[in-house]
């Protein structure tokens, strides 16, 4: 299986919602001949646009913006008050109130029109998948369209996307599926081999890859590319927080965990003290539950305490080094 038209070597920079995939870094990935990422989420159209701009003035190469799919869980709002309160000593520890649920879409349908009227080489989704007539709009104008699936199942629906982004359980932040369940994730490696089987559709290998003998790996597990987000957090041209930087190379931060503490919605992160403590109260409620804690998190952040922030990272968190995001590509190119 090959990749529709690609820009060198089998790289992808995953994207990073919350600030760390910035157009410095999306370029410096492509400009090395990889796949530079840049993330929608959480951010309005004129953000969006700016990103794209900002990174075709930085490099002519090919790259990619990622858009969330509108969340469809079926919220209890009483769920989510019960958990709010339980954020009340957080709050006030840290001088905020938690906040309120709000917009549960994502500004998806104008995203989606405004990468249509002037779209990057390459468009991702994750969370479910978009419909035929939105992923055919985008081949007509050029654009490779990418599908991030979880399940075999998943890739099946996912029938229409020029190329299929396999997520693991190993990998950091939120997990891609479709559907916010508690399904015990699959290993990378045994979904790739799965999902190779029922599709012809080029396969990229995302969770928990750090190293240039990860990438080796799923490359002769049949991927066409691999896709890592964790080492680039700490690259100088990623825009992660301090605090999420330091706390990668942090001896204190030993192993990570799945948790809907923060957003909802299941997501890999350093075990810190808000993950152990909030991890069995939070409800399946995305993004409602996101838009709780997100407050707290800033606030966190700004006043360097990591253990009341999402430290997302995937298993192979230790692999996160200062290099700079061109080398990195280098490096873990085998060059």
């Amino acid at each position: 299986m090959t990749l529709p038209p690609w820009p060198g070597v089998p790289i992808v920079q995953a994207p990073m919602a919350g600030g760390a995939s910035t157009p410095a870094l999306a370029a410096a990935v492509s400009d090395a001949g990889g796949l530079g990422f840049l993330a929608a989420g959480y951010k309005n159209i004129e953000a969006m646009r700016a990103d794209i701009a900002a990174t075709r003035e930085l490099t002519s190469r090919p790259f990619g913006m990622n858009v969330f799919m509108p969340s469809l869980d079926e919220i209890d709002p009483a769920a989510v008050a019960v958990y709010r309160d339980r954020l009340l000593p957080e709050a006030e520890r840290l001088g905020v109130s938690p906040g309120m649920p709000s917009a549960r879409d994502d500004a998806y349908e104008a995203k989606v029109a405004a990468l249509l009227s002037d779209p990057p080489g390459f468009v991702s989704f994750t969370f479910g998948c978009p419909s035929a007539d939105v992923i055919g709009d985008f081949q007509r104008r050029g654009t490779v369209v990418i599908v991030t699936v979880t399940t075999v199942e998943e890739a099946r629906q996912a029938s229409d996307a020029d190329v299929l982004c396999v997520q693991g359980a190993e990998a950091g932040g939120h997990r891609g599926s479709f559907a916010n369940t508690s399904d015990e994730p699959v290993p990378l490696r045994t979904l790739l081999q799965d999902v190779r089987a029922v599709t012809g559709q080029p396969l990229i290998a995302a969770g928990g890859l750090g190293t240039a003998e990860d990438v080796a790996e799923v490359l002769a597990l049949g991927a066409a590319a691999a896709q890592l987000g964790t080492v680039f957090v700490r690259c100088p041209e990623s825009g992660a927080s301090a605090v999420h930087k330091a706390a990668l190379a942090d001896p204190r931060f030993t192993s990570t965990a799945m948790t809907r503490a923060f957003s909802g919605r299941p997501a890999r992160g350093l075990v810190n003290r808000f993950l152990t403590e909030h991890s069995a109260y939070a409800p399946a409620a995305y993004p409602d539950v996101h838009y709780v804690t997100s407050p707290l998190r800033k606030a966190s952040a700004a006043q360097g305490d990591p253990d009341g922030v999402n430290l997302w990272a995937g298993e192979s968190f230790r692999n996160a080094t200062e290099t700079p995001a061109g080398q990195l590509v280098a490096t873990l190119s085998g060059g």
